[in-house]
């Protein structure tokens, strides 16, 4: 039997400056996400050409999961108020996700 997830890519862009500011924050992010109940996976990868490019990869129960996420207090106060500010450019992709069982 077939399962479907909801998956977000997620690219940032990350002013040079702030590089090492956001990697941090994103070991906070990452640690909260996981804790969520609809949250399957929580990945971000920095790129080896380009250290300012970061790729985030979310797995979510559904859709529903994914709009709960963006609820919690630590999407507020980590992801909004203190890794978009020291962002250059950000991108989100939504994806339906289908897995044998």
């Amino acid at each position: 039997m077939a399962q479907t997830y909801f998956d977000v890519v997620v690219r940032y862009q990350v002013k040079p400056e702030e590089t090492e500011t956001v990697l941090r924050l994103l070991g906070e992010m990452a640690a909260a996400t996981r804790a969520e109940e609809a949250n399957l996976s929580y990945e971000y990868f920095q790129s080896v050409e380009d250290p300012t490019q970061i790729v985030i990869l979310e797995r979510y129960t559904d859709a529903a999961g994914f709009a709960a996420h963006r609820e919690y207090e630590h999407v507020r106060s980590i992801g909004a108020a203190q890794i978009i500010p020291r962002l250059a450019r950000r991108t989100i992709q939504t994806f339906e996700a289908t897995a044998d069982a």
